[in-house]
C-alpha cells in the first residue's frame, strides 16, 4: 500500500498548525490522563490502521499494560478500565461515532457524573484531535508502521 499523497508536504502550514495542537494538548493533564486509551479506541472506531498502530507502541512504550491494550474493544464488559476511564471510553464513542440526534442527554449526564465539566471539555479537544488525524489517515492510506523509526516507534518491539 501507498500513501495516496503527502498532505504534510501539500499543506504544511496546516499540517503544521495542527501539530502544534497535537504537542500542546500532550501537555494537558486530561489528555494525558486518557490519552492511550482515547486515541486508541477512536482509531480503531475509525479504522485508522496508521494511527490504531501507532497509538498501540507509543502505550506499550509508555508502560501500559498488554492485556489492558486488547480489552480496549470490549471496555464495556472489562474489569480493567476505571469509571473515570469508562466515562471517556463512551464519550470517545460517543463523539466519534455522532448519532442523527446528536449526544443524548443520558450520555452527557453519564459522563458528567464521573468527569468534571472542565475534563470533559479538554477529553472532547483529545477526541476531536485523534479524529482529525485518523480521517487524514484513512483518506491517504498511510502506511502503518511508516513513521516508527520518525517517531521511536521500534522501541516498542511490536515489529
Amino acid at each position: 500500500m501507498s500513501q495516496r499523497l503527502n498532505y504534510p508536504e501539500l499543506s504544511a502550514d496546516l499540517y503544521s498548525k495542527y501539530m502544534n495542537f497535537n504537542l500542546f494538548l500532550k501537555k494537558n493533564k486530561t489528555a494525558k490522563e486518557f490519552n492511550d486509551i482515547v486515541t486508541i479506541r477512536a482509531s480503531q472506531l475509525n479504522g485508522c490502521a496508521f494511527c490504531l498502530d501507532m497509538h498501540i507502541k507509543q502505550a506499550k512504550i509508555t508502560g501500559e499494560r498488554e492485556l489492558r491494550l486488547h480489552h480496549i474493544a470490549i471496555w464495556h464488559e472489562s474489569p480493567l478500565f476505571s469509571e473515570r476511564e469508562k466515562a471517556a471510553l463512551l464519550w470517545t464513542e460517543t463523539l466519534t461515532h455522532l448519532a442523527a440526534k446528536g449526544v443524548s442527554d443520558q450520555i452527557y449526564q453519564q459522563v458528567q457524573e464521573v468527569l468534571p465539566d472542565k475534563e470533559i471539555s479538554d477529553l472532547s479537544f483529545l477526541i476531536i484531535l485523534i479524529n482529525g488525524w485518523n480521517r487524514l489517515g484513512v483518506a491517504f492510506q498511510v502506511e502503518p508502521g511508516s513513521a516508527d523509526v520518525i517517531y521511536g516507534l521500534n522501541k516498542a518491539g511490536l515489529n
